[in-house]
């Protein structure tokens, strides 16, 4: 059985190539997202297996439903999946409430934090957003505790616009305008 086609657009940069999930991203992904230094700045509890399941799920749900979504990155160097880049809409309980606008994550292998993937590769997602949504706003939330999370946000162009509490930790709301 094969996976139907969701045009998901295929992004490069000098280092990278963003493209859609597949189903042999899985078990990097619950690698990546079971690793205690990814997780030290996420809110909310270690998920489980079936949990990341329906979480990847999730993400070719988004790219059918509303035109949009994460792309998997892949190191060019290795072929290896190391996380994932771009926007979704999870409906997240926030005050302020932030219905309706899209929102930007991304999330790297831990062996590729500060080498700067996470600013290349948002800031190819954001470039195919900029010239392919009509949605001028996006949002992204960062713990107040993640620096590293913050310069990549401000890299790309999101400026602070106040802190909130999203499941009982203290998080940053951030905004950008599209180009």
């Amino acid at each position: 059985m094969t996976a139907i086609d969701l045009n998901i657009p295929i992004l490069e940069t000098p280092r990278l190539i963003l493209r859609g999930h597949k189903l042999g991203d899985f078990d990097p992904l619950v690698a990546i997202w079971s690793d205690p230094i990814v997780l030290k700045h996420f809110h909310g509890p270690v998920l489980t297996r079936e949990e990341h399941w329906a979480k990847f799920l999730r993400l070719f749900g988004i790219w059918a439903l509303l035109g949009y979504g994460m792309w998997a990155i892949e190191e060019k160097s290795t072929g290896e999946y190391i996380g994932a880049t771009g926007i979704f809409d999870v409906k997240r309980e926030l005050d302020p409430a932030l219905d309706g606008v899209p929102e930007a994550g991304w999330t790297l292998a831990a062996r590729c934090h500060g080498k700067g993937y996470a600013t290349e590769a948002t800031h190819a997602a954001l470039g195919w957003v900029d010239g392919n949504l009509a949605n001028r706003l996006l949002f992204c939330i960062i713990a107040t505790t993640n620096a590293a999370s913050i310069r990549v946000a401000e890299k790309c162009g999101f400026q602070p616009r106040g802190e909130t509490i999203y499941k009982e930790e203290p998080t940053l709301i951030f905004l950008r305008e599209s180009n």
